[in-house]
């Protein structure tokens, strides 16, 4: 196959990685070994992120007019990308975890719900937790209020004489 072909193939693969994403993360991974890379490379299969090495010019070609253009910028250097489909922090958060044992490893910067952030915004978005993990906390805050207000009614209920009635159960 001609080397245009090649290419063309290898954009359309990015252009359908971009299409199905949440978020998309660039790495600096120079220096790695080969075990830290299998492991790093693990944890983001498990997850459901990929993760692979692009030609700068490819990924330029590919980014260009979709909403993650703002990397563009950022692609000089050896590049990694990590393509992250269902939770978009997710590909920061494992990387970010990974920073702490792999010191070669750095963000170079990232698209995270069609918002460019740079290394230090990527960091940050690194930290937010997982989506399942927010919903509960939020859950567990209007529980809270509710359980405190059905024991306060029964309170009320006992003092005022009507002992036989309960406080409702907590849900």
């Amino acid at each position: 196959m001609p080397k245009i072909e090649t290419k063309e193939l290898i954009v359309k693969e990015i252009k359908e990685k971009l299409d199905k994403s949440k978020s998309v993360v660039l790495v600096d991974a120079r220096g790695l070994t080969v075990a830290q890379d299998t492991l790093l490379r693990k944890a983001l299969r498990e997850a459901g992120v990929d993760y692979k090495v692009y030609k700068n010019t490819l990924m330029d070609f590919a980014v260009k007019d979709t909403a993650f253009s703002g990397l563009s910028q950022y692609l000089a250097g050896p590049t990694t990308t990590a393509f992250s489909y269902d939770d978009p922090t997710a590909a920061a958060s494992l990387i970010s975890k990974h920073l702490k044992s792999i010191t070669n490893l750095e963000f170079k910067a990232g698209v995270v719900d069609n918002i460019l952030y740079d290394a230090e915004g990527i960091k940050a978005v690194a930290d937010i937790p997982p989506k399942e993990e927010l919903l509960a906390k939020l859950l567990g805050s209007f529980k809270a209020p509710m359980a405190a207000f059905a024991r306060l009614v029964g309170a009320v209920s006992e003092s005022k004489g009507g002992g036989s009635a309960e406080a409702p159960a907590e849900a």
